[in-house]
């Protein structure tokens, strides 16, 4: 019986860990009268649907960047996207930027489940 190199083994657990950060886990979260939500995503992707009182910010586009300085750094943020890319990309940028508490919530499918929140517009 052969074994499987644990150099591959240690290679797929490695693929797995980074496939589970590309977005973030729908376990639930509970949402603080407090918390803010923003929609990484386009306008058109927002207006398309988002969860419920989520504030659209683009990352893609620079506008996120651009909202850090009036943006309160204590604050709760819950962040999604399409798919968990964008959001991850976001919150990165919101923590180097002294962000203490960003929830990165994965896409707009996982966001919804975790947080409860209905898809509006």
């Amino acid at each position: 019986m052969s074994r499987i190199p644990s150099i591959i083994l240690g290679a797929a657990a490695l693929a797995l860990t980074l496939t589970g950060c590309a977005g973030a886990a729908a376990s639930p979260v509970d949402v603080s009268d407090e918390a803010i939500i923003i929609d990484v995503r386009t306008a058109q992707e927002y207006a398309a649907g988002h969860l419920d009182g989520a504030e659209n910010l683009d990352v893609t586009s620079g506008e996120l960047a651009a909202a850090l300085a009036t943006l309160e750094q204590d604050a709760e943020y819950l962040v999604y996207c399409r798919s968990g890319n964008r959001s991850a990309q976001a919150v990165r940028l919101m923590q180097d930027a002294g962000f203490t508490d960003v929830t990165d919530l994965g896409s707009l499918d996982q966001a919804a489940q975790s947080t409860q929140l209905p898809v509006v517009g």
